[in-house]
């Protein structure tokens, strides 16, 4: 395919791009790889369509029953876009089951691209987080660490980056932040940028988090994956399941600079991110010739206001300012955060409660929103059927955040992030110089620097607390200093590890006799772990509650600040607290591994509903 700004040669019938031609470098891509293993490997390929403004390629792969245990029973048709003045080319895939096929599940499915690593070596991922980055050779020669994917760089070809530590994971984000990432070649200045214009097409809402670029150098599109969820994030199918869906289409992008110009990666960047704006202000987009890819006028809106009811605060109405609010296949309160099979359509409530989801495909629905500052999450009384070219206005929804009694006392702020905790310093050994004294952009803390993307973080905990584990006063601690982002595991000497627990001391000047107090314990993250609460007795057996084992998620060991969201509402009888001085007891018990624990999201005690306490806090 070659429209006189770019060139893209594909296998065929396999359907794998061999060669990206642009501004005089004859292949972007790295020539040296293996073609082994490069995905699956299209059987049938078809010009879908070839006239002076748009060619449009697809290769598919078929199943039947001869395939059985030799390829997964889904039919794949890749598809791949060039369009007259662009610079770049675009790619979408359709899935398809069809009824009577075994069951199997898609742990990750993605689009990759391996550039040439002699080229490129600068990568860009967000305004504040680019850097020159290592070459894959200095992660080969370097110092494996506690896992494959970091590794210490002890001799590597740019002598800047020596003790710097490099993991694919540090530059992992958010899904509804990915929207462009990628490469930049010094000679001649071009930059590759893979731009996602929605989410609507992704697993898990927009919370989920996934890899961008790395070190290889790589750039990914990624559809689903595991990552930071665990298996819950798995595409699981029944025995004789059908499933279709459209993912994408993505834009590879590529640009160009001067070398006259004084920052052609700052002018590369820029570039790309106009060029990411304009495909997002576009979609959908109207030249896929796939019936399965729906156009604007095939789509809808859904509109409404949603107001929080808050019964013990000042205000006890107030519009749900921020809030995330969207549509997702129908299911329980939060189940769009483990939802993988259908489409999903978020965005953000304005200073009055005010949302307006665009661009929404026909179907099953049920609205789901949560709302920073408040804990649990709103589900619409009932099913949404949208039509295709009709607006769908809701009005004013009502959203009664769970709540019992007046609030006692409150640890952190609920937002599904352990953000606003301690992180502490990483260990000077084991650094990444881009989250020194970085703050994220998007962060909304000002004072949080970034230093959860660091390395081995759930060492520091016990260099911290050698001895003993955290004691946190209300009134007198400070969340923001005192109350470590993570739930860890203690280090011991002889290489084995200990469970920790954790005390949170406060004072019941009155005590509602009989009545039953409630212990509202929002989780952020968790990583096969068992978080038990006890009252007033560290040692009763068994614990007044207990979790189970939960949490697959493995945000403490890719550095991320959240996983999956937990919510539990704990039921306290008044005879387990007494007047005057209280403890509870938070025993993380599982301890056979470091990345094992817990990440808090916000804790609070409520008195029962007659307490004549006031709502301090």
């Amino acid at each position: 395919m070659n429209n006189g700004l770019v060139e893209v040669t594909l296998s065929k019938p396999g359907g794998f791009v061999t060669r990206i031609n642009y501004n005089g470098m004859d292949n972007v891509l790295e020539y040296r790889n293996h073609h082994e293993n490069r995905g699956i490997t299209g059987t049938d390929f078809r010009v879908i369509k070839e006239d002076e403004n748009q060619v449009e390629l697809s290769f598919l792969t078929t199943w039947d029953e001869s395939l059985e245990g030799k390829f997964v029973p889904l039919n794949v048709d890749r598809r791949f876009i060039l369009m007259r003045g662009c610079s770049g080319f675009y790619s979408y895939a359709i899935y398809e089951r069809l009824e009577g096929w075994p069951g199997f599940y898609i742990g990750e499915t993605r689009i990759a691209f391996k550039l040439r690593k002699d080229k490129f070596q600068y990568m860009a991922i967000s305004d504040n987080r680019r850097r020159v980055m290592p070459m894959p050779e200095d992660r080969s020669s370097g110092q494996k660490l506690d896992y494959p994917e970091a590794v210490l760089l002890t001799n590597p070809t740019n002598p800047i980056l020596k003790g710097e530590v490099d993991d694919k994971y540090q530059y992992s984000s958010e899904d509804k932040d990915i929207r462009v990432h990628g490469w930049i070649s010094s000679d001649p200045n071009i930059g590759f940028w893979v731009i996602t214009p929605s989410d609507e097409f992704r697993t898990g809402g927009p919370l989920k988090q996934d890899l961008t670029s790395h070190v290889g150098p790589t750039s990914l599109a990624l559809f689903a994956s595991c990552h930071y969820a665990g298996s819950d994030l798995e595409i699981k199918f029944e025995d004789g399941e059908p499933w279709k869906k459209v993912l994408g289409p993505v834009l590879i992008y590529l640009n160009s600079a001067s070398d006259n110009i004084d920052d052609p990666h700052t002018a590369l960047w820029e570039d790309a991110k106009r060029q990411m704006r304009m495909e997002v202000e576009s979609w959908p987009y109207s030249f896929p010739e796939s019936e399965d890819f729906l156009k604007s006028s095939q789509r809808s809106t859904v509109n409404g206001r949603l107001l929080v009811h808050n019964r013990f605060s000042n205000e006890e109405y107030v519009w749900a300012n921020n809030a995330y609010v969207g549509l997702a296949p129908p299911g329980d309160a939060g189940s769009w955060q483990r939802e993988t099979k259908g489409y999903q359509f978020w965005t953000r409530a304005d200073a009055n409660g005010s949302f307006s989801i665009r661009n929404v495909r026909p179907g099953q629905y049920n609205l789901y929103a949560w709302v920073p500052g408040f804990i649990g999450d709103y589900r619409y009384g009932s099913n949404l059927t949208v039509n295709p070219g009709l607006d769908n206005n809701l009005g004013v929804l009502l959203y009664e955040p769970p709540r019992d009694g007046p609030t006692i006392w409150e640890i952190g702020v609920p937002d599904r992030s352990a953000a606003e905790f301690f992180i502490p310093d990483p260990n000077p050994k084991y650094i990444n110089r881009l989250y020194v004294d970085h703050i994220d952009s998007d962060c909304k803390y000002s004072t949080s620097i970034n230093k959860y993307r660091q390395y081995g973080l759930w060492e520091r905990y016990t260099d911290l607390y050698p001895d003993g584990d955290l004691i946190y006063t209300v009134d007198v601690s400070d969340y923001k200093k005192d109350w470590f982002f993570a739930h860890f595991t203690r280090f011991k000497e002889d290489g084995t590890f200990q469970a920790t627990t954790w005390q949170i001391k406060f004072n019941l000047e009155n005590l509602d006799e009989p009545g039953t107090y409630k212990l509202r314990l929002a989780l952020a993250s968790a990583k096969d772990a068992e978080l038990q609460v006890r009252f007033n007795d560290e040692n009763v057996f068994p614990p007044h509650f207990t979790t189970g084992t939960i949490g697959k998620d493995n945000a403490i060991m890719r550095h991320g600040i959240h996983g999956l969201y937990w919510l539990y509402n704990i039921d306290i009888p008044s005879n387990l607290l007494v007047r005057g001085n209280n403890t509870v007891f938070l025993t993380q018990s599982r301890s056979s591994y470091p990345f094992q624990g817990i990440m808090y999201d916000y804790i609070c005690l409520e008195s029962p509903l007659a307490s004549n306490y006031s709502n301090e806090g």
